[in-house]
C-alpha cells in the first residue's frame, strides 16, 4: 500500500481518498481534499499560503534536513516477496516513525527557545515608550512615603508600589455608576445645584425602589 503526498499542501493522501487530477499531457496530480484541488485550479502558489507544508518549510517551521525523511522517497524497484523482509520492513517503519517524532519534538523545542524572553523584552519596551501614561506620585506624596517608611522600617520602593496599586484601584469605577449633577429651580425663583449618587446595575435597586415610591398609593415622593 502506497501513501502518496498531496501535490499542493503536502499532507498524506490515503488510498481511495482524495482527488486525482490527470492533465492532458498525461501527468497526474494527487490531492488530499477538495480544498487543495480548488486552490490548484485557481493557480495559487502553495509557498504563499500559511497552511501548506511548503510555506512552513520556507519559514523554518518544519524539519527539512534529516536522515529519517529520506525513507519516504519513492522506490519503484521490484523486489521478490520475502516474509522475513516484510517483517523487518514493518519493524523499521515503526522505529523510523518513533525517531522522527522524537527529533521533531527536539526541533520544535529549539525553535521556540527564547520566546518568553522576547515577549518580556517587547513588553518592557512598550512600557518604556508609554511611561507617561502610567500614574505617578507627587513630590509631597513621595516625601510622606519616605518618612513613613523610615518610621516603620519598610522598603520605600515596596511602599510606593502599594500606594500606586491603591491609586489604580481607586480609579476603577463601577459600570453605570457615578454621580449626576442637576439644576433645580426653587419656588422663590432661585437656582440650586443638586448632586445625586447612583450605583451600578444590580446593586441597591430594590432599596432604591422602596425609598422612592410610597407603599400606600405608589406615587413618587420628593
Amino acid at each position: 500500500m502506497r501513501i502518496d503526498t498531496c501535490f499542493f499542501c503536502g499532507r498524506p493522501a490515503w488510498p481511495s481518498k482524495g482527488i486525482t487530477f490527470c492533465r492532458n499531457d498525461g501527468k497526474s496530480f494527487r490531492f488530499c481534499r477538495s480544498k487543495c484541488h480548488k486552490n490548484f485550479k485557481m493557480k495559487r502558489n502553495p509557498r504563499k499560503l500559511k497552511w501548506t507544508k511548503a510555506y512552513r518549510k520556507n519559514a523554518g517551521k518544519e524539519m527539512v534536513v534529516d536522515s529519517t525523511l529520506q525513507f519516504a522517497a519513492k522506490r519503484n524497484v521490484p523486489v521478490r516477496y520475502n516474509r522475513d523482509l516484510v517483517q523487518r520492513t514493518v519493524k523499521a517503519m515503526e522505529r523510523i516513525s518513533e525517531i522522527r517524532a522524537r527529533r521533531e519534538r527536539v526541533f520544535y523545542k529549539k525553535r521556540l527557545a527564547g520566546k518568553r524572553a522576547r515577549e518580556v523584552a517587547s513588553a518592557r519596551k512598550l512600557v518604556a515608550n508609554n511611561e507617561h501614561l502610567l500614574p505617578r506620585l507627587r513630590g509631597s506624596e513621595k516625601r510622606r512615603i519616605a518618612e513613613l517608611a523610615a518610621e516603620q522600617g519598610v522598603d520605600v520602593a515596596e511602599l510606593e508600589e502599594k500606594t500606586l496599586a491603591g491609586v489604580r484601584a481607586s480609579k476603577k469605577t463601577k459600570a453605570f455608576g457615578g454621580e449626576t449633577r442637576r439644576l433645580r429651580v426653587r419656588t422663590d425663583g432661585g437656582v440650586e445645584e443638586v448632586t445625586e449618587q447612583f450605583e451600578g446595575v444590580g446593586e441597591g435597586d430594590e432599596d432604591q425602589d422602596d425609598d422612592d415610591f410610597d407603599d400606600d398609593d405608589g406615587m413618587e415622593t420628593d
